[in-house]
């Protein structure tokens, strides 16, 4: 992770695979804020994501600056993820009638892991 700044409420999950900050001791993505934030069809306000979380205002305040600073681990996260889809052929138009992923070998998913680091 690339990310030098000092977060008061935002650190990296230990438990996830992502790389991208959650809000500590909760693992709440602050990217899963800020998609709340900026939702096109029902925005939530740094009020309302407070209420409705049990945070502080100030911690979904730095959830959504951090994620406006466009973090390269949130990017590498999104790669990872729809690399994984591509090589399991969840992205492959029949997906839908039949949503059954081939399943990946451990040397597979580590080749993946390892290209998004």
């Amino acid at each position: 992770m690339a990310t030098s700044t000092q977060y008061r409420f935002l650190e990296r999950d230990p438990h996830s695979v992502y790389e991208q900050l959650s809000i500590k001791g909760r693992r709440i993505k602050a990217r899963t804020i800020y998609g709340q934030h900026v939702n096109a069809e029902e925005p939530r306000t740094v009020e309302q994501l407070a209420k409705d979380w049990d945070l502080p205002i100030a911690a979904i305040e730095e959830a959504i600056a951090y994620c406006r600073s466009n973090p390269p681990e949130i990017l590498r996260d999104f790669e990872r993820e729809e690399a994984l889809m591509v090589a399991s052929g969840m992205n492959e138009p029949g997906y839908k009638f039949n949503p059954k992923p081939r399943p990946l070998t451990p040397q597979q998913r580590a080749e993946i892991r390892r290209r998004f680091r």
